[in-house]
């Protein structure tokens, strides 16, 4: 039986499993104390060519800037809202 792209059967991570982390990471590698705006998180999602899922979560970041873990926290709360928590990672 193959696995769909689009589904994880049994919970199963997805592919793209951890690259949110690595986005919240490379937004906050040269100075871990500034302010990201949606716009900055959305930019670096394109650079990083991150799948339509993870976009869209993105997408739903209320404006605003936020530090490292204001910023998590709102991933975090839409990857829940989603049930995307486990197959797409949370982010720290």
């Amino acid at each position: 039986m193959e696995k769909s792209e689009q589904t994880w059967p049994g919970g199963a991570q997805a592919p793209e499993f951890g690259d949110l982390q690595r986005l919240v990471d490379e937004l906050f590698e040269d100075e871990p104390a500034r302010m990201v705006g949606k716009l900055d998180a959305i930019e670096r999602a394109q650079i990083d060519d991150l799948s339509e899922d993870l976009l869209e979560v993105i997408d739903l970041l209320p404006g605003g800037r936020y530090g490292r873990h204001a910023l998590c926290n709102q991933l975090n709360s839409i990857l829940t809202a989603h049930g995307w928590g486990y197959t797409h990672g949370t982010v720290s």
